[in-house]
């Protein structure tokens, strides 16, 4: 395959993966003119962000069978046009019900790419690429946060909330189009892989069962929400504990978010002298012991703010490498029914990433304790199920 089309099956995939953080990101600034013209609180209107998570959460796990029994890009089509007709139902949302339920249908759409980029990257790259080719299409996917809510604020300025999904729409539009003309289908049907629940039941459990996945999918998926509980709880205490203003806080944000994208694309130069697995071994323990530091630094006084400035983005960019090296390493044993990977692993990521979210405003105590303490346990978490699962697998096999 010439490199310019790779380029461009790159540059596809990396927008796929974009769907949900711009999905996310653009609306939030709305949610005041939202909920003054539906006619509902601020409350009501972010239970449509709640739908939205549990619609990717679910939805991945709908599509890997799919991706694997009719090949990649019918579902991946399918799931666009449902992300862009439900986009328009927001638009026209005439309530905060129809909202929330439109959002859901949207979730269920949009959350096909987020399957099928990780499927299609495990069959058109060598093994030894994928890393590289992930931490690629994370310089999408890290600027699309950073971009999305700015984006949104002057569309929704200017041209009211509805037109936020007006452009959402436009762009899962574009992408449909870019799928059926430029994107190559990497996966010929396969009519062994039944799609009845038992089976589709069963294909996932051996998913499950199988060490190496498990391991780095648990290892990244936690990481991942050690990065959420940062999410959820930096607002308060950026702002309220540590007085930040508001504009500086979206700068703070916007750095730390660069520094996973740094992450991301220095992990490209490393996998050039070292193993992907060396490097997680390495990454992981280094998070776990910011994870510690974090804990520590919520004690310091007036060292607080900027030791957990520091350390939190030391931890985000470190995350830049532990995605790609984990998603990568837990794709490798799935040739056949890499689309039930790539779904499972992304429904374990969600989920630990909604739970740590959760738990940090469960344990909200007006200190940093519960974020920092949040994001030190997924790290250490991660560690922990990296080696303590992979030991067991070395111990079966001697």
């Amino acid at each position: 395959m010439k490199d310019k089309n790779l380029r461009l099956i790159i540059f596809i995939l990396s927008a796929l993966a974009a769907i949900a953080p711009f999905s996310i990101d653009m609306y939030l600034p709305a949610f005041p003119a939202m909920a003054q013209e539906l006619n509902t609180d601020i409350a009501q209107v972010a239970l449509s962000l709640t739908s939205f998570f549990v619609g990717i959460s679910v939805g991945q796990l709908l599509y890997g069978p799919l991706l694997d029994r009719i090949g990649r890009k019918k579902p991946l089509i399918f799931g666009l046009m449902l992300y862009t007709i439900a986009g328009i139902g927001c638009a026209f949302a005439s309530n905060v019900r129809w909202l929330i339920a439109l959002r859901l249908l949207q979730a269920l759409g949009g959350c096909g790419g987020m399957v099928a980029v990780r499927a299609i990257v495990r069959d058109i790259f060598p093994i030894q690429d994928i890393a590289r080719i992930i931490s690629t299409i994370m310089l999408v996917m890290g600027i699309a946060p950073i971009i999305a809510p700015t984006v949104g604020g002057v569309v929704g300025t200017t041209l009211g909330w509805r037109a936020i999904f007006h452009v959402l729409t436009v762009f899962g539009g574009v992408l449909i189009v870019a799928v059926i003309i430029a994107l190559p289908e990497s996966k010929q049907p396969d009519p062994s892989i039944s799609l009845r629940p038992a089976k589709i039941l069963s294909e996932y459990v051996s998913v499950l069962k199988q060490p190496q996945f498990l391991a780095y999918a648990l290892c990244g998926g936690l990481g991942s929400a050690g990065m959420f509980a940062y999410i959820s709880g930096s607002p308060f205490v950026y702002i309220k504990l540590f007085g930040i203003s508001e504009a500086h806080y979206g700068w703070l944000f916007g750095l730390n978010a660069f520094g996973l994208i740094f992450g991301s694309q220095l992990n490209r130069v490393v996998l050039r002298r070292f193993s992907s697995q060396q490097a997680i071994t390495v990454i992981s323990s280094l998070q776990a012991s910011i994870g510690v530091l974090l804990i520590v630094s919520s004690t310091l006084g007036h060292f607080q703010m900027i030791a957990t400035l520091i350390l939190i983005s030391g931890y985000l960019f470190l995350q830049g490498f532990l995605y790609p090296n984990t998603t990568a390493l837990a794709l490798i044993p799935f040739e056949k029914n890499a689309g039930a990977a790539s779904a499972m692993m992304g429904f374990l990521q969600m989920v630990c990433s909604s739970l740590a979210s959760a738990l940090v405003s469960y344990l909200h105590n007006g200190t940093a304790l519960p974020m920092t303490g949040v994001m030190a346990g997924c790290a250490g978490l991660g560690l922990l199920c990296l080696f303590t699962i992979l030991r067991k697998r070395e111990a079966v096999l001697t």
